[in-house]
């Protein structure tokens, strides 16, 4: 088919419909708030530049229409009209059916040229939580990087809750950013949350030879090593830390108890022994007496630990 027979032809399509909403854009083939500027699903948002042409009117054609704020265009002759989250094709009737108290038969085309940033949150356990601008083919991880990246993490990464609205999502950060799993960095929605829960805390309470005895704060994961880190073990403080106590209740007015050898455990490199800490746990660190080698400052064995299983980031 010649270049003029085709150009016949789609004026016919024109005549016969009425309205003709062309959407093009180039340079954007990623997906965008569940479908790209190319697609007659894409939401018109306020920031989006629109390529607005009417045939046979070039005083009216606009190549640089501004979407406002609230959403509206203003156009000459048609004033202003709404075209704020609908699609391309909706927007280019709306225009079209404005025109037509001046026009007979106007025949519009309708381009996204330009795609506003989307407005993410970015909450929880982050860095720097609050809201940004990001552009159009932003994922997760370009939201997290925003946000300064995660904040304290015990244990695996945690799910990212994405939502928009009604439409709630979750994302495994764990596979995302220590597997590599590519899968799970989803495309960002314009207004999506993006929400990283905080590790789950509770108190221990650590006793005895500690600098600062009472409740202490822990993570989910942590270990009875952490407890009586944070409770202080100073050279000061004397630790026995070959006899260390930890009680757990059980309910119903019932509780285990167990003497952990924490140089032991250290020792001998098993983390295993190394207690995981649970609500209500009651840790109590003896005084060291005699032999020298039943005192060791708790830094040490932070240490060591850290560098033999990686545990404390």
């Amino acid at each position: 088919m010649s270049i003029a027979r085709a150009q016949q032809f789609l004026f016919r399509k024109f005549t016969a419909v009425g309205v003709a909403v062309f959407i093009c854009v180039a340079g954007f083939s990623t997906p965008i708030s569940g479908a790209s500027a190319t697609s007659g699903d894409y939401r018109i948002r306020p920031g989006d530049v629109l390529e607005l042409t009417v045939f046979g009117e070039p005083t009216l054609s606009q190549p640089a229409l501004k979407v406002l704020p609230g959403g509206a265009v203003v156009t000459p002759l048609a004033g202003q009209v709404r075209v704020g989250g609908l699609t391309p094709p909706q927007a280019g009737n709306a225009i079209a059916h404005a025109l037509e108290k001046y026009l007979r038969h106007p025949k519009v085309t309708l381009a996204v040229s330009i795609v506003s940033p989307l407005d993410i949150y970015v909450l929880g356990n982050v860095k720097l939580p609050g809201k940004y601008q990001l552009q159009p083919q932003s994922t997760v991880i370009d939201a997290l990087a925003a946000a300064g990246g995660l904040g304290p993490v015990d244990g695996d990464y945690p799910n990212a809750r994405l939502s928009v609205g009604d439409d709630v999502r979750e994302v495994s950060l764990q596979d995302l950013l220590q597997k590599g799993d590519l899968s799970g960095n989803a495309p960002l929605a314009n207004q999506m949350s993006v929400y990283v829960p905080s590790p789950i805390t509770f108190n221990v309470q650590v006793f005895g030879a500690v600098d600062k005895p009472g409740d202490v704060v822990m993570h989910q994961g942590d270990r009875l090593v952490m407890a009586i880190a944070r409770a202080g073990n100073s050279p000061n403080s004397n630790s026995d830390l070959n006899r260390v106590v930890v009680r757990h209740n059980i309910g119903d007015g019932k509780a285990t108890t167990q003497t952990i050898n924490m140089y032991d455990v250290y020792k001998n490199g098993d983390i295993s022994k190394d207690l995981v800490m649970q609500k209500g746990d009651y840790v109590l660190v003896p005084e060291g007496h005699g032999r020298h080698d039943t005192v060791s400052p708790l830094s040490g064995i932070l240490g060591g630990f850290g560098r033999l299983f990686g545990l404390y980031r």
